[in-house]
């Protein structure tokens, strides 16, 4: 008989059927997970074991034992001297809305804090991305860990693409189209926090996702880490609707809401124009929806960093913070 592979057994926990199937331990999924980034899974496995856990959905100790394997990973690449305040992740893509969250976190930068955004795009026909958004910005993103370190220098402020942050988990993005779904990777590199910021913002569209992100967070030892249901799944508020927020912070978890910005929802735009972004940013044209979804997005941020607790002080000093922008940043 031929031995068993290595990895098999991580696939048959998964799989052993309705009664015989479990969650991965911390342990079992850290291992799993560094078997799959060595390259020592085959890739029927790999099909199976990712779609296996997208029909379960993942636990937060399959969350945090896939990411601590990513971080272990990516680890020696990462300048230990790096080090921003804000950790963003960006995966979703948005195509209702134009990615106001972008603008949020320009401003951030032009208020002193230096942020460092990660995502991946192009795993659903449909959407703008970040990297999309950037190129009409005119802004560069990062391709190794010396360019990023430059430009959070020169701009506190620097994006870095899946494939260059880890080239095994983009491979299996890329496989959106193969399996027809998206992996639990969309899921977990919301957690990576490459960087070890003491802030980590993330973006999920199923507000079901927030409890076993905030455990996970725990887990991982994170310090403050917030999760934003977000407009398309983007670490965007949505001015129209309720803040949902789920938080971890230094161990207590706390789940909170607060009220829309604006008492009526507005027209969704029949086209989404990526030009918009600068001349809003410039004060060339107003959009109500647009600057409330910023200055909405930029609130949550400052409840997640700590500079204040209540909507009307958050609220209040992100607008402040939108006021002090460089208008011609973009120029």
């Amino acid at each position: 008989m031929n031995s068993e592979h290595p990895f098999a057994q991580y696939v048959r926990i998964l799989g052993k059927g309705r009664k015989g199937s479990r969650s991965l331990t911390y342990d079992e999924a850290l291992a799993a997970m560094t078997m799959i980034l060595n390259g020592e899974c085959e890739d029927v496995q790999l099909g199976a074991f990712m779609m296996l856990l997208r029909v379960k959905e993942e636990s937060a100790e399959e969350l945090a034992g896939f990411t601590q394997a990513t971080k272990n990973h990516i680890k020696p690449q990462v300048p230990e001297s790096l080090c921003v305040d804000l950790d963003w992740s960006s995966y979703a893509g948005k195509r209702r809305h134009l990615p106001w969250y972008l603008l949020a976190s320009f401003v951030l930068a032009d208020n002193g804090l230096r942020v460092f955004m990660h995502g991946a795009d192009g795993h659903t026909a449909g959407r703008i991305y970040t990297r999309q958004a950037l190129k009409e910005l005119n802004v560069k993103t990062a391709n190794n860990w010396q360019e990023v370190e430059e430009q959070l220098t020169a701009n506190n402020f620097s994006f870095m693409g899946m494939e260059n942050l880890c080239a095994p988990l983009q491979d299996i993005i890329d496989l959106r189209g193969t399996f027809g779904l998206r992996s639990p990777v969309h899921s977990f590199a919301r957690l990576l926090n490459p960087l070890n910021s003491h802030n980590v913002s993330q973006g999920v569209f199923h507000p079901g996702y927030g409890p076993s992100h905030q455990l996970g967070a725990k887990l991982l030892g994170y310090s403050r880490l917030s999760i934003l249901k977000g407009e398309g799944g983007e670490c965007e508020c949505n001015p129209d609707a309720p803040f949902k927020m789920h938080h971890c912070f230094n161990d207590e978890l706390i789940e909170e809401e607060w009220p829309a910005i604006f008492p009526k929802r507005h027209v969704k735009p029949k086209t989404l124009e990526l030009s918009e972004l600068k001349q809003v940013w410039s004060g060339e044209i107003e959009n109500e929806y647009g600057v409330g979804a910023i200055i909405g997005t930029l609130a949550y941020i400052a409840r997640l960093m700590g500079r204040a607790t209540n909507q009307q002080d958050c609220m209040a000093l992100a607008t402040q913070w939108w006021d002090k922008r460089n208008t011609s940043r973009f120029n």
